[in-house]
């Protein structure tokens, strides 16, 4: 009788416990998934209290038109860093994409293509070709080559960098028409084109990574290549394409840019890409590949974004931005860490 007695009152102890384990797992879950949400609406709310200006439309629209070209760019980081690479050269891609495509649209007296301007969907799609071939070159090198990705896009920034220079002479390519410069200072009913293809490529890239099947691949090579190599996934031609994807990515961000400016700059882009693995990495997604999303990125951004805009509204110097934006990236990586050392 003692012993049934015991056993019942060890089962009622075991059940009492079981919610208060549960609850802490509940709330590190809830943490872990909505935590940059969260943090970026605090931020929203911290900049609106000291600042009467960050909470205008005007300003809002103005965050999210400057956050558009380093999402985009970041989108196409998400994909090359969930199957555990890196691609250090969209910065320079940005560049010559700019110059390039710019070329075919400027009214210049110097004449840089015979016959420029073209009509906008030229010099459009000559920019999408142009970055997609310089991620492919990445990609044979990472995938065909088995060249570390650090090296292989490493030696692509200064190889991109160096032809934009030799394309340009080190000069701008300025007086671009209209109708190119309409993809980077347009608007349609009243949202600016920018931030609309920023719209446009995070809800394709969103859908490719979770209802594609080959968004699970680039999944399953980031979380074990070996295993998704025994398992028959064509693991070269994955890597290979997520490094193409960047490129155009840097492609459509290289001609906003240019649009905007209304003149292609050799020098531009300089540094983009520690943004871009800013936004990816405080986002959420793991630098050991195999984890994280799209959808973290784009907020991941925008809260690099706000936190530039609130920063300069408040007079704070660019210096100070980047010591706060360096102690954000490693401060997402230990969080990421201590994450794989808990599970």
């Amino acid at each position: 009788m003692h012993e049934r007695e015991r056993d019942r009152v060890e089962d009622q102890i075991k059940t009492a416990a079981q919610p208060r384990r549960m609850i802490p797992a509940r709330i590190g879950r809830d943490a872990q998934r909505y935590g940059i949400l969260i943090a970026l609406a605090l931020l929203c709310i911290v900049l609106s209290i000291v600042s009467e200006n960050f909470l205008t439309s005007r300003n809002i629209i103005n965050v999210l038109r400057q956050t558009s070209i380093n999402g985009i760019l970041a989108i196409g980081m998400t994909f090359v860093i969930l199957t555990r690479g890196i691609d250090l050269s969209v910065g320079s891609v940005v560049a010559l994409v700019g110059v390039v495509s710019a070329s075919f649209a400027t009214t210049s007296a110097a004449g840089f293509i015979p016959g420029a301007p073209y009509m906008p969907l030229i010099p459009i799609a000559v920019g999408l070709i142009t970055g997609t071939a310089m991620g492919a070159l990445s990609g044979i090198a990472v995938a065909r080559f088995a060249v570390p990705a650090f090296v292989a896009t490493l030696g692509m920034l200064s190889a991109a960098r160096g032809l934009t220079l030799i394309y340009s002479g080190g000069r701008p390519v300025p007086a671009l028409t209209d109708g190119y410069r309409w993809i980077g200072t347009g608007d349609i009913a009243g949202i600016p084109v920018p931030i609309i293809l920023f719209g446009l490529v995070f809800a394709l890239s969103h859908f490719v990574l979770t209802r594609t099947r080959f968004g699970r691949h680039v999944y399953a090579v980031g979380g074990n290549p070996h295993a998704a190599k025994v398992s028959g996934l064509p693991v070269r031609a994955i890597r290979f394409s997520v490094y193409a994807i960047s490129g155009a990515l840097a492609g459509i961000a290289g001609m906003i840019l240019a649009a905007r400016t209304g003149s292609a700059l050799p020098q531009a882009g300089v540094a983009y890409e520690l943004d871009a693995i800013a936004a990816v990495v405080i986002g959420g997604t793991s630098l050991a590949g195999g984890v994280g999303r799209v959808t973290g990125t784009v907020i991941g951004a925008l809260l690099i974004g706000v936190m530039n805009n609130g920063l300069d509204l408040l007079g704070v110097e660019s210096y100070y931005q980047q010591v706060i934006k360096g102690a954000l990236i490693v401060a997402a990586v230990m969080l990421d860490r201590s994450r794989k050392t808990e599970d």
